[in-house]
């Protein structure tokens, strides 16, 4: 019904607005109905490109003709289609709606198979992620959960045979890995919302320097003696961001360097600018990535070769970090360097749609 009073509306506005034109054409322009039909022809291709079957464009061009035969020709105010030329006339205005009305109907369906199979294909890729987040979970929360539950049944059950440095030691792990957990919750509630607005977000120009400034100290936070050394152009970089969600992408990538890496220098965190582009580099100095994990790194799968330290699995926070850039029209990628990894992503200067 409100498809119907669209196409109503639609058409009665079309109709009056070609009538007006055609009356001010013949106001300065007499005898001249040639040029006052193309006003109405135009009005026809938009009815019919702009409303749904053949109907509208059917009744428009039968109220065209007579409209035009009745005001604009000679006799005026009668109705008379035996003029010279007249019939062809109706007829070519009747066989131009028809065959716009039939071009526009199929690109219509068109249009909608693209949006279903868009529509389909966004589905999938949500399903991916969320296959991929699983099997990353499977392993990822077991270990820590493992950990906390081992280390608070020991302290538990032992407590009065505990060193206070034992019992130091224990609760310090049950500490790190309850953050551990936090994080991860926090990773799994930025993907739900991408997720929940169709895998787009909502960006906003951002101050980069202010947003990687609010990054660092929420990693402090959490891993208070963290080294990190942060280099960026002299000029305010201002980029449209979601900033919790590219805030999120910067702790992952440093806390992955400050975990896994065992780097023997501070962390670098390098902002470069292109013409197009700002890149955020994550620089360590340790032991690198295994070659072989580089094509499916940011795929959530987790590898044990990934890195010698399997306390916390890397999978998961690359996978969400890959899945941020990429809402926000970014790259990201993984490469070693000649003393240890790096990680890099980049985001559009401009906003793009998705």
């Amino acid at each position: 019904m409100k498809r119907i009073k669209h196409d109503i509306l639609y058409t009665l506005a079309l109709l009056i607005i070609a009538t007006i034109l055609a009356f001010s054409f013949f106001h300065f322009v007499k005898n001249n109905s040639a040029n006052i039909a193309l006003i109405y022809i135009l009005a026809l291709i938009l009815i019919a490109r702009y409303t749904t079957g053949y109907l509208y464009g059917i009744f428009s061009s039968l109220f065209c003709v007579i409209f035009i035969n009745w005001f604009f020709t000679i006799p005026y105010f009668e109705v008379n289609f035996t003029l010279s030329g007249y019939p062809i006339t109706f007829f070519c205005m009747l066989i131009i709606t028809i065959t716009i009305s039939a071009m526009t109907t199929r690109l219509k369906k068109q249009d909608a198979m693209i949006a279903e199979r868009e529509r389909e294909l966004n589905e999938a890729e949500k399903e991916r992620i969320r296959a991929n987040l699983l099997r990353a979970i499977s392993h990822d929360l077991r270990t820590p959960l493992t950990s906390i539950i081992g280390s608070s049944a020991s302290y538990i059950e032992n407590e009065s045979d505990l060193t206070p440095d034992e019992k130091t030691n224990l609760v310090t792990t049950i500490n790190e890995d309850a953050h551990w957990l936090l994080n991860m919750v926090e990773n799994l509630l930025s993907v739900t919302r991408i997720q929940d607005d169709g895998s787009k977000v909502i960006k906003e120009i951002e101050v980069v320097e202010e947003v990687v400034a609010e990054a660092i100290a929420r990693l402090k936070k959490r891993i208070p003696d963290a080294s990190i050394q942060v280099q960026a152009p002299e000029n305010i970089l201002m980029i449209p961001m979601d900033p919790l969600l590219i805030e999120q992408v910067i702790i992952n990538l440093l806390e992955n360097a400050l975990v896994h890496s065992h780097s023997t220098r501070p962390i670098e965190l390098n902002i470069t600018e292109e013409p197009t582009t700002v890149t955020f580099h994550i620089i360590d100095y340790g032991t690198g990535i295994d070659e072989t994990t580089i094509p499916d790194i940011f795929k959530g799968q987790y590898k044990n070769s990934l890195t010698s330290d399997t306390h916390r699995g890397m999978g998961i926070g690359l996978s969400i970090c890959a899945t941020i850039v990429q809402a926000h029209n970014g790259t990201i990628t993984a490469c070693n360097h000649e003393h240890g990894a790096e990680f890099s992503f980049s985001l559009p200067k401009e906003d793009t749609i998705s």
